[in-house]
C-alpha cells in the first residue's frame, strides 16, 4: 500500500539515538517533517541533515517537529549526531518496520545491480496525524526551502 497526501500517517514504535522508545503518536498536535535517509555520515544524507540543522529555527518558528529515520543503529545515529551537531531526533529502524509501514524500502539500482534500500522520502505530518505533503524529490542542499515554501 502506498501512502498518500490525505491519508493517516500510520504510527510506529522504535527508538531514537539514545535508545528510549519513541513513536509518532508522541507527537500528536504536533506538525512533523518525518524524513527517511539511506545512512548516516554519507554525502546526501550529511548535506541533507546539515540544511536542516542550519535551517531548525525557522523550521521550530513554523511549528515543527524534526525526525530523521534510517535503517542505521541507535549508536550510528549518537556519532552522527555528534559529528554534525544535529538538534533534532533521529530514529534507527534497523528492522525496517518503519520503512515498509511508509513505502520507502524499495528496490534500487546501481551499475546495473539491483539491491533493496532506502528512497529518500520526506512526509509532512499535521497536527492530526495526516500526511499533509509527501516529498519524494528531495533536494539535499535545498530541503528546508521545499518544507517551507
Amino acid at each position: 500500500m502506498s501512502l498518500e497526501e490525505g491519508n493517516v500517517a500510520p504510527d510506529f514504535e522504535s527508538i531514537d539515538q539514545d535508545g528510549n522508545p519513541i513513536k509518532l503518536s508522541d507527537f500528536k498536535g504536533k506538525k512533523v517533517i518525518l524524513y527517511f535517509y539511506p545512512k548516516d555520515n554519507t554525502p546526501g544524507c550529511t548535506a541533507q541533515a546539515c540544511d536542516l540543522r542550519d535551517n531548525y529555527e525557522a523550521l521550530q518558528k513554523a511549528g515543527y517537529v524534526v525526525l530523521g529515520i534510517s535503517s542505521d543503529s541507535a549508536k550510528s545515529h549518537q556519532k552522527f549526531i555528534e559529528k554534525q551537531s544535529l538538534p533534532f531526533t533521529l530514529i534507527a529502524d534497523e528492522d525496517k518496520s518503519v520503512h515498509e509501514a511508509y513505502g520507502t524500502w524499495v528496490e534500487k539500482s546501481m551499475y546495473g545491480r539491483k539491491y533493496m534500500g532506502t528512497a529518500r522520502t520526506t512526509f509532512v505530518i499535521d497536527e492530526d496525524g495526516k500526511i499533509e505533503e509527501i516529498i519524494d524529490k528531495v533536494k539535499t542542499k535545498e530541503h528546508t526551502k521545499q518544507i517551507l515554501k
